[in-house]
């Protein structure tokens, strides 16, 4: 297992994290997600961490405060020393029938964090994101918030979910000019079928330093190799209940079907290529992977192992790659000159 920096931090994470979304279950789309009860959840957490995961990532409004009770149980009944473990959670969504038991104001982020300690039986979280834009609430109200829990020592890290790149940028700057905590992550969807992060969002966490956590790295189960163009699913998979996230099939199927080609190759699942491919690019700091099953996890951890060739690699970037959208394929075009001014003289 590797271990990378998240953002600018010191903080090192694992390059697989591991996800509890699959916990708790309950009514509406959490049953159709997962319903893995702690029993089951001391297993998978067990063999993640005995695989050298040190990083879960859950949210209150999974099962909702149910996934946090057992992930916190968890840790307590496995006996885990709390410095071995990076735990992240999230605040945003509606936790009671209130008009204020949801959004990102200075009131719901304060209480949030109250209830997500409570839950996991912890002193301090880790990294405490925001699980999305709060059009409601002003961005210097909700990092100001944040400070706060810093301060007070019961968050260390903090982050973002789910924002657009001009969402983030202004925060940062925020952030910088009044002297608060900057936003050390971003938790955002991203797949090889589902690149779209690629044209703002990546360039910005290059540029700012911060990290990149992939949720739904498999799309939803469409990535696993079970999904073909025929639409059937073996019994089991959550695509089938919940179709999310969207996904351009039209793209997706044909990548599906160079990482066949190489998963072959590899004598592996086509979901350890999907998720290998995450593996290998450089703006990634960490893949976030749930599991219903054991083998299942075991499965995701061993795309830790694959190492894709250049050629592997371009092949797959051939076939999913984006359509330049404007002004990209202009500045490109109007770079041209410069970059050869830029680089004369030396290896482009």
């Amino acid at each position: 297992m590797r271990y990378n920096r998240l953002g600018n931090t010191g903080l090192f994470v694992s390059q697989l994290c591991f996800g509890t979304m699959t916990f708790g279950g309950g009514e509406g789309i959490w049953g159709m997600i997962g319903d893995l009860q702690q029993k089951e959840a001391d297993r998978l957490i067990d063999q993640a961490l005995g695989a050298g995961i040190n990083f879960i990532d859950t949210a209150d409004v999974y099962a909702f405060g149910k996934s946090e009770e057992i992930t916190g149980r968890a840790l307590k009944n496995l006996k885990v020393k709390r410095e071995d473990v990076v735990i992240a959670t999230k605040v945003l969504s509606q936790m009671g029938d209130g008009p204020n038991d949801r959004g990102a104001s200075r009131g719901h982020i304060l209480d949030g964090v109250k209830g997500s300690l409570k839950r996991l039986q912890l002193d301090y979280i880790d990294l405490y994101q925001i699980h999305g834009f709060d059009q409601a609430t002003p961005i210097e109200e909700t990092l100001r918030a944040l400070e706060q829990l810093v301060d007070q020592g019961l968050v260390r890290y903090v982050g973002v979910s789910n924002w657009m790149a001009w969402q983030i940028m202004k925060a940062l700057g925020i952030a910088d000019r009044l002297g608060f905590a900057r936003l050390s992550s971003l938790q955002a969807y991203y797949t090889i079928a589902g690149r779209d992060l690629e044209r703002e969002i990546v360039p910005l966490l290059q540029s700012e330093g911060v990290g990149l956590m992939v949720w739904s790295p498999l799309a939803g189960g469409l990535l696993s190799g079970k999904y073909g163009r025929e639409g059937s699913e073996e019994a089991g998979s959550r695509r089938i209940d919940f179709d999310f996230p969207p996904v351009n099939l039209d793209r997706a199927f044909p990548v599906i079907d160079r990482m066949r080609t190489i998963a072959a190759a590899h004598d592996c699942s086509v979901a350890r290529i999907a998720l290998a491919w995450l593996l290998h690019q450089p703006w990634v700091s960490t893949v976030i992977v749930g599991a219903k099953r054991s083998e299942q996890l075991a499965d995701n951890i061993a795309a830790t192992d694959i190492v894709l060739s250049a050629e592997e690699l371009d092949a797959l970037d051939e076939v999913s790659r984006l359509a330049q959208e404007y002004p990209a394929w202009m500045i490109e075009r109007q770079s041209e000159g410069r970059l050869r001014q830029l680089y004369e003289g030396t290896a482009c």
